[in-house]
């Protein structure tokens, strides 16, 4: 059984006043086996690189090494020399995430307080002009800082690694995994040469990557394990559900429902299957909250206290959340999805059992996630296997309504109605079909003197009030009449279905031979109705109606409609 504390109190060890006032307020007596064996090591001056389990103490470890050495400095005469315009820290922190970096602010600002040093932490995702003018104004000792929002503010001349006497890097192969690792090396070559500052680098997993770094820009040649053989803490106990993917959800809720965790962590792959189960747990009345890399760092903070504060029982998290959160009474953790890395397993599961605890973690394992428990399992040792009976399965639950994106770059394909400016319909509304409005012929049929004879509806725009017609126009306004006959006629043979017979084929013939007509003589085509019902495609219907015949015009416009009709003069 592995020993979680030590019979070494930090009494013991060569620690100044101030930090031991620190470690007393943080309710620390012993030493864990890390500290025990760290450090000795570090208090003399060492350069090292620690590698042991997740949950052991390695932040209070460097912490208690960094304080330590900037007190005895001090007293040296080696004093912060920042000015109004620039920042010089006297010790570095690089961590690979922001919660990391808050975590360890957080436990610096206990184990500080009697010491008079100020740290100042600098991670994206807040206000970035308030954490300038903290570097400039403010005697900042220490920086814990990610590389990416201290890069930026080093090209603006804002801070200075000139002065550095501690160099601390945590979860260095976190570093590797997220490609942090171009800018580590730019950082560190502009931090004072191995010989006249203090090189930490502590990590649950070492490997021959980070020893590489290490042995470059550290000046480590060794490597110091502690139990290098067990990567995870024995008070964990560990257990895997094989289980369809269909079938995970309704295991869960039994799970929840037969352990009962005070506060529970769950783990996923995606951010999607964060959501999903948030919406289930909450829509069953589980107080649950999503934590995901896409989460604004002010909500993702608020998250995290409240979860602290057992205000919420459920923390659904990807694996953002599963590296140096340090997060007391953590009962269970669920690994929903198995991690595509082994090592992410490691950590997941070092969020139970911190500091002498016991935990219980369980891994649910679909048909996708069996192809990676073989290098957990490599890596992490056996995992115990339960198959889950009937009554594990929780199937009567509820199921929630759609999620609805709340994103401002999302915008609604359908518009809104009323919208000034848009001249959309919402679809279902009245008038909301787009049928084209079909143009008869009686709408282009205009006659030479320019008259036009248009149908009256009422659903039709009403007409701007047009000027006075020409005299043209006026003096064809006597002929409206007869040509209003005609096209009124033409409309009543277009609208009425077509019908085959035999008269319609004999009808046609007998009027051009000039022999005795038929009781309803079909009328040939003019040039004028050929060229004005173009946009019809079929030739009128005949009805068995008698037709009427259109009035002989008179007179010079006689004249002109008869040349174009045919008829003879």
């Amino acid at each position: 059984m592995q020993q979680v504390f030590s019979d070494t109190r930090f009494t013991q060890l060569e620690i100044p006043a101030e930090v031991q006032t620190g470690i007393a307020a943080a309710g620390y007596e012993f030493c864990t086996p890390v500290q025990e064996e760290v450090l000795p090591l570090t208090l003399k001056g060492d350069n090292i690189a620690a590698q042991s389990q997740t949950g052991t103490g390695k932040t209070a470890t460097f912490l208690i090494t960094l304080l330590t050495r900037l007190i005895q400095s001090q007293t040296n005469g080696n004093k912060n020399r920042s000015n109004e315009s620039t920042s010089r820290p006297r010790a570095l922190i690089l961590a690979p995430t922001r919660e990391l970096a808050v975590q360890i602010d957080q436990e610096a600002e206990t184990l500080s307080e009697a010491s008079g040093l100020r740290f100042q932490a600098i991670y994206g995702g807040v206000d970035y002009e308030k954490q300038r003018l903290a570097l400039q104004y403010e005697q900042v000792d220490v920086v814990v800082a990610t590389p990416g929002r201290l890069i930026d503010y080093m090209k603006q001349k804002v801070i200075f690694l000139d002065d550095i006497e501690v160099l601390v890097i945590d979860e260095a192969d976190r570093m590797f995994d997220m490609g942090f690792i171009p800018d580590v090396r730019w950082l560190l070559k502009r931090c004072p040469s191995t010989d006249k500052r203090q090189s930490l680098l502590f990590s649950a997993t070492l490997s021959e990557k980070v020893m590489e770094l290490a042995y470059e820009h550290l000046n480590i040649s060794e490597a110091t394990s502690i139990n290098p053989g067990q990567l995870t803490v024995d008070k964990i106990e560990q257990s895997l559900y094989h289980v369809g993917k269909h079938e995970k959800m309704s295991l869960l809720f039994g799970l929840l429902k037969q352990q009962k965790p005070e506060r529970s962590l769950i783990f996923t792959n995606t951010k999607r299957m964060a959501e999903i189960l948030e919406d289930y747990l909450k829509t069953n009345g589980f107080g649950a909250a999503c934590l995901t890399g896409d989460v604004p760092q002010k909500k993702r903070q608020a998250t995290l206290e409240r979860f602290k504060d057992k205000k919420l029982s459920i923390l659904i998290a990807t694996d953002v959340a599963s590296r140096g959160l340090h997060i007391e009474a953590v009962s269970h953790v669920f690994n929903y999805d198995l991690p595509q890395d082994a090592e992410d397993y490691v950590h997941r599961i070092g969020r139970t059992a911190r500091i002498g605890a016991t935990g219980i973690a369980i891994a649910l394992a679909g048909e996708e996630d069996a192809f990676y428990l073989e290098a957990i399992e490599k890596l992490a040792g056996k995992i115990p296997v339960i198959w889950a009976e009937d009554e594990d399965f929780e199937r009567d639950f509820k199921r929630p309504n759609k999620r609805i994106s709340n994103s401002p770059n999302k915008r609604s394909r359908t518009p809104e109605r009323g919208k000034p400016g848009d001249s959309r319909r919402r679809s279902g509304s009245k008038g909301s079909s787009r049928k084209k409005p079909s143009r008869t012929s009686d709408s282009k049929n205009e006659t030479k003197s320019g008259a036009t004879n248009r149908r009256p509806n009422s659903e039709t725009r009403p007409e701007r009030d047009s000027a006075p017609s020409t005299g043209h126009r006026n003096s064809s306004a006597a002929s409206n009449k007869g040509e209003g006959s005609k096209s009124s006629e033409n409309r009543s043979r277009r609208r009425a279905p077509r019908k085959q017979s035999h008269t319609d084929k004999n009808s046609g013939t007998g009027s051009s031979k000039g022999t005795e007509q038929s009781p309803n003589p079909v009328k040939k085509a003019s040039p004028v109705d050929q060229k004005t019902n173009r946009s019809t495609p079929k030739p009128p219907v005949k009805t068995n109606a008698p037709e009427k015949q259109p009035a002989k015009r008179k007179g010079i416009l006689g004249k002109i409609v008869g040349l174009f009709s045919g008829q003879k003069k």
